[in-house]
């Protein structure tokens, strides 16, 4: 059983619940997953945080899937604005900073 340090809540926008199925087949679940899993990268989405802010966090799900989910965060609720295969930097990105991380 997984203990979290606080509860996520999600909030998924009707007009692309099925954006990540369909596009990556990433289920709503398995992006979820990212946010709970351990190691993690977070990083500001400067190019697409236009009228509000938006975050990308890079992480794991439970099959091992290492994942890009773009986010906003809306008072105590998390939006997934979409979730999708890391790209090859972000991959090589992410193992540098988490082979850091598991050094210390």
């Amino acid at each position: 059983m997984r203990l979290l340090p606080y509860l996520i809540l999600f909030d998924w926008d009707k007009g692309n619940i099925n954006k990540n199925i369909a596009g990556h087949k990433i289920k709503n679940e398995e992006a979820e997953e990212v946010f709970i899993n351990q190691p993690i990268i977070l990083l500001k989405d400067k190019k697409h945080s236009q009228s509000e802010s938006r975050l990308m966090i890079l992480g794991k799900t439970d099959k091992k899937r290492r994942l890009s989910v773009i986010f906003t965060q809306r008072g105590k609720k998390v939006r997934i604005i979409s979730a999708r295969p890391m790209s090859r930097r972000e991959r090589r990105l992410y193992e540098q900073k988490t082979k850091k991380h598991s050094s210390l």
